[in-house]
């Protein structure tokens, strides 16, 4: 790299550490240690690596950048400010603000840019393996000998605390079990954590941690700029597997007082250090000061990026010119369109009854599979129990990438940060599997798919007690209410085989995230549920069985198999004089948004004793029942014990309901 090259990218660093610094201190909140340590790493990555353009910052070729350390998101806004993206200086200076585009970290849909919502350490790193992952499927599914459509590179900048989380050793172990060549792991090795130095907590070798993933590991000074030239070039043309680039630097660098310690983590400088460490780094004291010859340099890089997309787009217009069934299938993939008769295909769909949960919708899911191109699945290790396999399509290995069936081993929460990266490709419909109490392992992915309102799919399987001698280990008690307290994630408990199709939709439909939680015992197809979306599941509760009398003595509500023996107790109590309504409620958040006379005509009036019937914790149901409901539920955690056992132990029995009801 020639002298003038290195000099404009050290002025793009040190433009990024005033506009970190004066940020942060004007914000009196934030994270500037990251930033001043890092500022090469991000001048060169912005200034030579990637290739983007900001003026189309969807273009589908683009590298990816993930910031896993979210926490140093003033690093990515100044750079994304620098070269064209829309983060004005305003947004600048109005950092962890609100109402600004400079959040405290960075998310997705929020700021012009941001590729994953990241600050909980780890995930970004789950995101982008998922990322690369989602184009080395698509590459391989449309690139041909003579155009290559998909050849981006995916990078994640990661800190020490990234690298100590879990979720980065499932990830990076899955990615370098994948052999994923597109995928380079930036490790911001500074030897600091928030609470001191990394020696206090951690001393292990990552370097050959990383080697035992099967990843490429190169050791290089972080201001080097020739030296991170070097590898880059060499990853950009002949990387056969992921790569590591554990990069030396200094937290705080330049701060002559906090330099190198914890006490630049996490607080701004403050004034005086600030000033200082200007002048330290002969930087101009005004704040939020920009060269020019740094806005020279970005107008002329911002040139050839347009020249680079261009140049790709002749090619992708080539490409789809002489291969025009690939064309097809490409733009059936970009817009994700369903089928017009999708609803009608489902209800057509012919599945055993009494079914499993489980097994209707993997009967749902391979009917999908044929239809949606865009769908990817797997499971983490347990595809021939949650169901999940697409058995007309391969599976996903290091030598073939022309699978859909994806398997993810025991690695709960990085499948969930996957399937979001996946999704963030643009291009393709991601759903796993596992059992619902392993979704406590995935619950802050579920968490941040649902603030980003990635369009991810759940399938949760054994759900409930009625699972039987596995124990209460396996059984869930706690996690509907769990799922159903996370903001914009669709919960479905389906009745039966009918609900569960209908789930399905609604969850292909939603542009945010869904559960769908399933029984692994069987669920006869009950009456009145083999109704049209919008009549049924599309309104998230729905009567399936209408009081005799103008008004019910009970109203009954349930979810999932305890439908079931709702309707089963109004039967009995109908034989006792007694006129019941029993509503079917697969989803609370869908039934929220309908309209107040329908939600009216479901819960409201006099609708006799309330009482609901859940195999779990009673939590949520009170805003239906009232407080003077009675809510059949799970109060404890279960048993290992039959099924049929279980259902006597804990009360969910007709004469059990019945007793309690009566006579309570």
């Amino acid at each position: 790299m020639d002298s003038e090259d290195k000099q404009n990218l050290q002025k793009i660093a040190d433009t990024v550490r005033i506009l970190s610094m004066d940020a942060v201190q004007k914000a009196n909140s934030g994270h500037p240690g990251l930033p001043l340590g890092c500022a090469e790493i991000g001048a060169f990555l912005w200034g030579e690596a990637m290739d983007y353009n900001p003026a189309d910052p969807n273009w589908l070729n683009r590298d990816r950048f993930v910031l896993s350390a979210g926490h140093g998101c003033m690093l990515q806004y100044s750079l994304l400010h620098l070269s064209g993206y829309k983060v004005s200086l305003d947004d600048i200076k109005n950092f962890r603000q609100w109402g600004s585009k400079t959040p405290g970290h960075p998310e997705f849909g929020h700021t012009d840019g941001i590729e994953a919502t990241t600050g909980p350490l780890g995930q970004g790193v789950g995101n982008a393996v998922g990322i690369a992952l989602g184009l080395k499927l698509l590459g391989k599914k449309f690139n041909t000998d003579k155009h290559q459509i998909f050849t981006n590179k995916v990078f994640c900048l990661a800190g020490d605390g990234c690298i100590m989380e879990g979720i980065s050793s499932e990830a990076s172990s899955l990615a370098g079990h994948l052999k994923l060549n597109n995928f380079v792991l930036l490790y911001d090795s500074n030897q600091i954590c928030l609470d001191g130095p990394l020696s206090e907590s951690c001393s292990e070798d990552t370097k050959l941690r990383y080697k035992s993933y099967g990843f490429e590991v190169f050791e290089v000074d972080g201001y080097d700029f020739d030296a991170m030239k070097e590898v880059m070039d060499k990853l950009r043309t002949e990387q056969t597997k992921p790569a590591i680039i554990i990069l030396h630097t200094v937290i705080g660098k330049g701060s002559p007082h906090k330099a190198g310690s914890h006490k630049a983590h996490g607080s701004p400088l403050g004034p005086d250090e600030v000033k200082a460490t200007k002048e330290a780094l002969g930087l101009p004291l005004e704040e939020f000061y920009i060269p020019q010859a740094v806005m020279s340099f970005f107008e002329r890089k911002r040139e050839k990026l347009k020249e680079s997309q261009q140049k790709w787009q002749q090619n992708f217009d080539q490409w789809a010119k002489e291969n025009p069934k690939f064309y097809s299938e490409f733009e059936l993939m970009a817009n994700k369109r369903l089928p017009d008769d999708i609803e009608s295909q489902l209800k057509a769909l012919e599945v055993e009854d009494p079914i499993a949960g489980r097994s209707a919708s993997q009967a749902v899911i391979n009917l999908l599979a044929g239809e949606l191109p865009f769908l990817y699945g797997g499971s983490a290790d347990l595809s021939g129990s949650d169901m999940t396999m697409m058995k007309n399509f391969p599976i996903v290995s290091p030598k073939d990438f022309t699978g859909r069936n994806l398997k993810f081993g025991v690695r709960e929460f990085a499948m969930a940060a996957i399937c979001a990266g996946m999704y963030r490709t643009q291009m393709i419909l991601p759903f796993c599997g596992t059992f619902l109490t392993f979704s406590d392992y995935m619950r802050n992915a579920i968490r941040l798919a649902a603030l980003s309102k990635y369009h991810v799919i759940y399938q949760f399987t054994h759900d409930s007690i009625f699972l039987g001698e596995d124990g209460p280990t396996h059984q869930s008690i706690e996690h509907y209410a769990s799922l159903r307290t996370i903001p914009n994630l669709q919960f479905f408990r389906p009745a039966d085989a009918n609900e569960t199709k209908m789930c399905w939709l609604a969850a292909l439909n939603y542009e945010g995230p869904s559960a769908i939680i399933l029984t692994r015992q069987k669920l006869a197809n009950l009456p009145h549920t083999d109704i049209a979306y919008k009549e049924g599941v599309g309104r998230g509760a729905y009567i399936i069985v209408k009081e005799k009398e103008n008004k019910p003595d009970f109203t009954l509500f349930a979810t999932g198999s305890e439908v079931a023996l709702a309707v089963d107790v109004a039967n009995q109590l109908e034989k006792h004089g007694k006129s019941a309504r029993v509503v079917s409620m697969p989803c609370w958040e869908i039934f929220e948004n309908q309209d107040e006379d329908y939600k009216e005509s479901i819960v409201g009036g006099d609708l006799g004793k309330r009482v609901s019937i859940e195999v779990g914790v009673d939590q949520g149901w009170h805003k239906y029942i009232g407080l003077d409901g009675i809510a059949i539920c799970m109060d404890s955690f279960g048993a290992s014990a039959p099924a049929s056992v279980l259902r006597t132990e804990f009360g969910f029995t007709v004469d059990s309901i019945l007793e309690r009801i009566l006579n309570g």
